[in-house]
């Protein structure tokens, strides 16, 4: 039964859960192969059948990613926050934070380099504009700034005020988008997205991020009980499925199922974030979390190249966009080149080949 009043109690993780891994890794496959097919074919140039329901599933892969980023801040950092030791860890998440910001612009240099003139990239880089793919690094590494600072407070607070922060923090965001923040694009993109801007507002995805820190710190309670890890792999499952149900409840009720899927592949509602969208995105990205949980390290290890994957999701994010955009759009001239099989086939061999990558430096650092 639940306890409103109750703030979480958790138990310190006995190492690497790598089932979180796994779900990582999904989310990162997913959005490798959406990159491939985007960045060397161009999403106008995507067949029918290739939208739906190929580029139509990759949808789910942001919104795991950003819940099991909460979820994984929840099992390594928050039973810590009341400790002497939280400094320490807090000042880890700084540094990733200046590091995930390094990486987001070298990157997009590398995105950028092919096909934009030097005033336009160096314009990007000073936030006069926005890249495209790699912009969720940029959201990260804010979200890694402010993050640490709400970790103690939400590790004090009871369980209906992490609820209530979520749901207004929701309304917030929403409300935030009829504003125009005097006329500042690049200050509404970076809090609440914006409709020009393909890029992560702060506000409008940090629920996920603390729906993620709540079922981060289920997953430590279940885990490793067999009932209740099977208890909480159905609920999330569950949920997913409702959330499913419901994108579709509202496709049938505008007459159009179809065109809804086809308006979710082509990106309708992901930026700013709408109803519809994110009810299938979330929904989808539950469901696949709660198969990897029940899967556990069983699953990890037959899928290992995406539990390697998103075991170090920093190192397989800079693999895949440096092949696609500075190897194969620049170097090799390769954008056009591929046909959309050719493309999907290209972007399994980057998950493997981010998964060598990880393995081969991980090797090498033992011989240092």
């Amino acid at each position: 039964m639940l306890n409103w009043k109750e703030v979480p109690q958790l138990p310190k993780a006995g190492g690497r859960i790598e089932a979180i891994d796994l779900a990582r890794g999904i989310a990162i496959g997913l959005m490798i192969i959406s990159h491939a097919v985007s960045g060397l074919v161009g999403i106008r140039n995507v067949p029918d059948w290739g939208m739906v329901p190929i580029h139509f599933v990759t949808k789910f892969s942001s919104s795991l990613f950003i819940l099991v980023f909460g979820i994984a801040l929840a099992v390594a950092f928050l039973s810590h926050t009341q400790s002497e030791e939280w400094p320490r860890r807090r000042l880890k998440l700084w540094v990733r934070a200046i590091e995930v910001w390094f990486w987001y612009k070298a990157l997009t240099i590398v995105e950028m380099l092919p096909f934009n003139a030097p005033g336009d990239i160096v314009d990007t880089l000073l936030y006069g504009r926005f890249a495209i793919w790699v912009e969720i690094l940029g959201f990260y590494a804010i979200a890694l700034l402010w993050v640490p600072l709400i970790l103690p407070l939400w590790a004090r607070t009871p369980l209906w005020g992490r609820l209530a922060s979520i749901v207004l923090l929701t309304v917030l965001s929403a409300w935030l988008q009829g504003f125009t923040f005097g006329g500042n694009d690049t200050l509404k993109a970076l809090l609440v997205d914006h409709q020009d801007h393909y890029t992560w507002g702060q506000l409008s995805r940090a629920p996920l991020i603390l729906v993620g820190l709540l079922i981060g710190e289920a997953l430590l309670r279940c885990y490793f009980i067999t009932s209740s890890r099977r208890r909480l792999v159905l609920v999330l499952i569950g949920l997913g499925a409702l959330m499913v149900a419901a994108f579709y409840a509202l496709a049938m009720a505008g007459g159009d199922v179809y065109g809804a899927m086809m308006a979710i592949a082509n990106n309708a509602g992901k930026h700013p974030p709408g109803l519809q969208f994110m009810l299938f995105s979330v929904g989808g990205a539950l469901i696949l979390l709660g198969l990897a949980l029940a899967g556990g390290a069983l699953a990890a290890k037959a899928l290992l190249p995406l539990t390697v994957v998103g075991s170090d999701a920093l190192k397989a994010f800079i693999f895949h966009i440096v092949m696609i955009f500075l190897v194969l759009r620049f170097l090799l001239e390769g954008e056009g080149m591929y046909t959309y099989p050719q493309a999907l086939g290209v972007g399994g061999l980057l998950i493997v080949g981010a998964a060598l990558w990880i393995w081969v430096t991980r090797w090498m650092a033992k011989y240092r």
